[in-house]
C-alpha cells in the first residue's frame, strides 16, 4: 500500500486516519516501510503520522539526540497538536525520551520498542567497510531473529548510506551523541504511563535494556517477544500491533 508524503516547510511526514494521534519515531537506518504494518493497523482506529528526521539534512554542528528532538518539537508545534502518544524504535526511542524531558506535559503515553537511550551495541567494535556487502548483510543480519528478514532492498539502502562520505560521518556522529545522551537520571521522572515492547532475541539493545527501563519507569510495563530482535513492529507484527492496541485501550483518553 502506498502513502503520500506530506511536505509543508522544513517537514516531510506521513499522515493517515482520525482520531487520537500516534508518533511514529524511525531508528537510524529506520525508514518508513519499517513501520507499515503498524501504520496500516493503527490507521483504521487513530491519526498516525511519521515524521522524516532529518539525520542527513540537519546542520551537523546541531545534529544530536537533542538536535531531533528539537526538530520533533518543532513540528508537533507546527502542527498545533497538544498531546500525542509516541512510539519509537531504537534511536527513535531515544529522541522520544530527550523530547519529554522538556515536555512532558505534551505526551499522554509512551511506547518504546528496542529504544538506545540506557544502552546501545550498534554496530558493535567494527563498523561496515566500504564495499563489502555481504558483511553488511551479516552485520544487518544481528538486528533480526530471522536473517532472512535482511531483504535486499534493506541491504541496498544501508550500503548506499555508507558509501557516502558525509553521510557516514553523520551515522557515526548520531552514534556518538546516542552514548553521551543517557537518560538513567531523568527517566524516574517521567509520569506518563509506558510500554515496554521488546524482542527476546535483540543483540543491540538485549532484553536486559527493557528490564532496567522498567525498572525506572514510575507506570510501565513490560512484554518479551520471542523469536524476535531489535525491530519487533517489523519482525512480529501481529503481536506487536496486538500488544500496543491493549496498552492504548487502557490508557489513551479521548480529547
Amino acid at each position: 500500500m502506498e502513502y503520500n508524503i506530506c511536505k509543508e516547510g522544513k517537514f516531510s511526514y506521513i499522515d493517515e486516519g482520525e482520531g487520537e494521534v500516534l508518533i511514529l519515531l524511525h531508528g537510524l537506518f529506520g525508514a518508513l516501510s519499517n513501520w507499515k504494518d503498524v501504520l496500516n493497523h493503527f490507521s483504521k482506529s487513530h491519526r498516525v503520522i511519521i515524521p522524516l528526521m532529518p539525520i542527513f539534512e540537519m546542520n551537523i554542528l546541531k545534529l544530536s539526540v537533542e538536535g531531533l528532538a528539537n526538530f520533533i518539537h518543532d513540528f508537533i508545534e507546527f502542527k498545533g497538536f497538544t498531546k500525542v502518544n509516541l512510539i519509537g524504535n531504537s534511536l527513535g526511542g531515544h529522541v522520544a525520551l530527550v523530547y519529554i524531558k522538556k515536555h512532558q506535559e505534551k505526551v499522554q503515553t509512551l511506547l518504546l520498542t528496542g529504544s538506545s537511550g540506557l544502552y546501545e551495541n550498534a554496530f558493535g567494535a567494527s563498523y561496515p567497510r566500504k564495499g563489502d556487502k555481504q558483511y553488511l548483510r551479516d552485520r544487518i543480519g544481528l538486528t533480526f531473529y530471522d536473517p532472512s528478514t535482511t531483504t535486499d532492498e534493506l541491504v541496498d539502502e544501508v550500503y548506499g548510506i555508507i558509501q557516502d562520505k558525509g553521510k557516514l560521518l553523520r551515522i557515526l556522529t548520531m552514534a556518538k551523541s546516542a552514548i553521551r545522551h543517557n537518560m538513567r537520571k531523568d527517566i524516574p521522572d517521567f509520569k506518563m504511563p509506558v510500554c515496554l515492547i521488546w524482542g527476546k532475541q535483540d543483540t543491540v539493545t538485549p532484553p536486559e535494556v527493557c528490564m532496567e527501563f522498567n525498572s525506572l519507569f514510575p507506570d510501565s510495563e513490560m512484554h518479551l517477544i520471542d523469536k524476535c530482535g531489535h525491530a519487533p513492529m517489523m519482525e512480529q507484527p501481529a503481536v506487536f500491533n496486538e500488544l500496543a492496541d491493549q496498552f492504548y485501550k487502557k490508557h489513551i483518553v479521548k480529547t
